[in-house]
């Protein structure tokens, strides 16, 4: 049975496609937005709410600590989900991770504080930010999955960007929720102010849940099911055979260390090491996520003329070049390059590499095992840029407050994602064969092959 044999339903319409489109950004947006709501609250209040008997460097440090549970977690919520993914469809697991991601924000919103409830207050707060990331760990893939399985062939780095910009998005709405709190007192703010953008999330997750259960399922799942239907174990299966693109794409997801010294560390250092106010720090975040949000689908669509490996591996050296100057600019206590140094890092440095990641990653596995994969590959990477935060604050301390070993430790990283991106093959040049006969093949045999009984 030839791919073009598949009832006309498995295609995706104009019409529909746009519809996805729209539903992967719109629900990336919602979790990531819950994702760092978390890790600006981190860097600004958690330490002395959560963690009050300690120095207020350790306190910090604490706090970051508890922002990198999320990380840990995010391998294991993309097995889990990737699985269902795999097995089940994309729809229904990108349903599951909305409704409990936003659970656990709200959770957070009502916790009360160590003066309250003593150590229960930081346990809790570390088991809900273990939930938030089980939760993120399975969303990337599916919305991914949903929007290139969705596009044309030819357009596939321009649609995977859709479910990228949820993260500027995100961005943009935990800054804003932040912002808008600018006029209340220091004590206000601790005592509730803090408290309303993690309550809000409970709104933004019913409006995300209407949007996203309007969708299709996925054509390339539904021609698996029309094929004999999926494997029965896709996370063993992408293990077994294909765990060099697994491997590569843990390497090139070394970017991730960039964004979150942009968006999480760097707000805590500009406001500690600095001495500069919050209000910069989080307004030079936003203006560095709007910026984000016009570059990510251009560079996604650079990489459909270009090639996705091209623009990886020029994002990858310009993030080694650049360490050094982002925290030269910081260091100057000036907004007006500190807000260069924020737009820089993460609309031109990282979004070169997270703009074609989507389409580069889903294109590295066929379409049985492609969510599977996908996220395994994305969240381990995840893991190591997640920590960033945490190593930075304990580097610095190591430094006596110097940047030295922090830009040391970036640049090291992005020279791993160049490796991974060199290593790794182009894969828009085979973005014809995304989903073929022979890939539906494998995939009958995997299903009752004796691996998966």
């Amino acid at each position: 049975m030839g791919v073009d044999d598949f009832p006309a339903r498995t295609r995706s319409s104009r019409v529909m496609r746009r519809r996805v489109f729209w539903s992967s950004f719109v629900g990336t947006t919602i979790e990531w937005y819950d994702f760092f709501v978390y890790g600006l609250a981190a860097a600004l209040v958690f330490g002395e709410l959560f963690f009050p008997k300690f120095d207020p460097v350790v306190g910090t440090l604490s706090a970051f600590a508890t922002f990198a549970v999320g990380f840990l977690a995010r391998p294991l919520g993309g097995i889990v989900f990737s699985h269902f993914g795999d097995r089940r469809g994309r729809k229904s697991a990108l349903v599951g991770s909305l409704l409990l991601m936003g659970t656990a924000t709200v959770l957070v919103g009502v916790l009360p504080s160590y003066d309250s409830i003593g150590g229960l207050a930081p346990v809790v707060l570390v088991l809900l930010r273990f939930c938030q990331g089980f939760a993120v760990g399975g969303e990337w893939g599916g919305a991914v999955l949903m929007a290139v399985e969705h596009s044309e062939s030819q357009r596939r780095g321009l649609a995977g960007s859709f479910p990228q910009m949820g993260v500027p998005a995100g961005l943009i709405l935990a800054s804003g929720a932040f912002i808008a709190l600018a006029p209340l007192s220091d004590a206000q703010f601790a005592a509730w102010g803090w408290r309303l953008p993690f309550l809000a999330s409970g709104v933004l997750v019913v409006a995300g849940l209407m949007i996203r259960l309007t969708v299709a399922e996925s054509p390339e799942f539904e021609k698996l099911r029309a094929a004999g239907g999926p494997v029965k174990n896709p996370v063993f299966a992408a293990v077994r055979n294909n765990p060099k693109n697994i491997l590569l794409a843990a390497a090139m997801r070394q970017e991730t260390t960039i964004f979150y010294m942009v968006v999480t560390f760097a707000v805590s250092y500009g406001t500690e090491q600095v001495g500069v106010t919050r209000d910069v720090m989080l307004n030079g975040t936003l203006l560095a996520a709007l910026a984000a949000l016009f570059t990510l689908p251009l560079f996604g669509a650079l990489s459909d003329r270009f090639g996705r490996r091209t623009l990886f591996r020029i994002g990858a050296a310009a993030a080694v070049v650049f360490a050094l100057p982002f925290f030269a600019l910081l260091d100057t206590g000036q907004p007006v390059l500190i807000y260069l140094a924020l737009i820089i890092g993460l609309a031109v440095v990282h979004a070169l590499m997270y703009g074609p990641e989507a389409a580069f990653f889903s294109e590295l596995f066929g379409a049985e095992v492609r969510y599977s994969g996908a996220s395994l590959g994305y969240q381990l990477g995840s893991v190591v840029g997640g920590l960033a935060p945490l190593v930075g604050a304990s580097l610095l301390l190591a430094g006596d407050g110097s940047p030295i070993y922090v830009i040391l430790y970036v640049a090291g990283l992005q020279v791993i994602t160049f490796i991974g991106a060199t290593l790794a093959p182009d894969t828009r040049r085979s973005a014809s064969s995304f989903s073929t006969d022979q890939q539906l093949e494998t995939t009958v045999a995997d299903k009752t092959g004796p691996a998966f009984t």
